[in-house]
């Protein structure tokens, strides 16, 4: 009887305890299990960096992307993709060559993303690119910040499995400026895009 009552005064600590642990919020973000901002909370395979309150997702060669957003429900996030510098048309991150994810990350690009490419080199038209007057490139130099990138060759595509997802490269004498879009409708007016690089995560065993 001692040892009955003894498991049910610890079996509801047990319990709680075995649920995953959640980190503080980062400002006004919520940060759910399995992201970690620290060695104490979450899971550290899933690591996110916490700076002045704003939430932010470090690439594979040393660049910070500020975290739009969070779903756990589809395991997925989507972060600010660099802007494309003043009176350039060069991404902030093309000096380490775009955005990159290492191969053993939890982390990949999923194919709701559609990636833009400006300022690039004619070897781009062997690709299986959409780089005709249809592309959405074409409507994204009409924003200001794309103005900049305006009659440079530029170029679209869906990141689906055929391509690289832990990846989008840019480089001098390649394409030196990108942007993304997620979950991309035609029909949509350019004021209802959704600027963004959308990753997804394997949830951990």
């Amino acid at each position: 009887m001692i040892g009955l009552v003894l498991f049910l005064f610890l079996f509801p600590f047990a319990s709680v305890s075995s649920y995953p642990n959640n980190c503080p919020k980062c400002g006004t973000m919520d940060v759910p299990y399995p992201l970690s901002t620290s060695d104490n909370c979450g899971n550290p395979n899933y690591k996110v960096y916490c700076k002045n309150d704003t939430l932010e997702f470090l690439s594979s060669v040393g660049f910070y992307y500020k975290i739009l957003n969070i779903n756990p429900y589809t395991s997925s996030l989507i972060i600010s993709p660099p802007f494309i510098q003043k009176d350039t048309c060069q991404s902030s991150d093309l000096s380490l060559g775009g955005f990159k994810i290492g191969e053993n990350s939890p982390f990949n690009i999923s194919s709701r993303n559609t990636v833009m490419l400006f300022n690039c080199s004619e070897n781009i038209l062997l690709s299986p690119l959409n780089c005709s007057s249809s592309s959405p490139c074409r409507r994204f130099e009409e924003v200001s910040q794309g103005r900049n990138c305006k009659n440079t060759l530029c170029c679209s595509y869906l990141k689906d499995a055929s391509m690289t997802s832990h990846r989008i490269r840019i480089r001098d004498g390649g394409c030196t400026a990108y942007i993304s879009l997620v979950d991309f409708k035609a029909e949509e007016s350019i004021n209802a895009w959704r600027y963004g690089i959308e990753l997804q995560w394997i949830p951990p065993n």
